[in-house]
């Protein structure tokens, strides 16, 4: 938490800002190897609210725990929490269980469709994922 503190006080606010003033959600892959998630809905509660902004590596690999960035077939792009691999693809689901779609509803997603990783929440509560 100290090192997340004192990265938080050298200069990361100007970077808050300017994902705060960011609202279209993503509907392609990035380009770039870092950028931001948005959480919408309770099916990441409690360890994400809605309104949560992560800070997404697109370059690091998920492992089992981690919480990605995914697409769904559907097209639906979706903060959840990778499981397991199965095949060729994750296996992912809500932290919330009562809330929210996953993979119980629409199976495994294909590892291209894994976006990128979540490594810290940057607002409004920062803290390393």
């Amino acid at each position: 938490m100290r090192v997340l503190s004192s990265w938080v006080s050298a200069g990361v606010p100007a970077l808050i800002a300017t994902l705060l003033r960011m609202t279209r959600a993503a509907t392609t892959p990035p380009d770039g190897w870092i950028g931001w998630a948005l959480v919408r809905g309770d099916s990441m509660l409690p360890q994400l609210r809605p309104g949560d902004r992560l800070l997404v590596s697109y370059r690091r690999r998920p492992r089992p725990g981690d919480v990605v960035v995914a697409v769904f077939v559907d097209g639906t792009v979706a903060v959840k929490r990778a499981v397991e691999r199965r095949g060729a693809g994750w296996w992912l689901l809500s932290d919330n269980l009562a809330a929210g779609t996953d993979s119980r509803h629409r199976g495994p997603v294909d590892e291209s469709a894994v976006w990128g990783t979540a490594v810290a929440r940057v607002w409004p509560r920062p803290r390393l994922l």
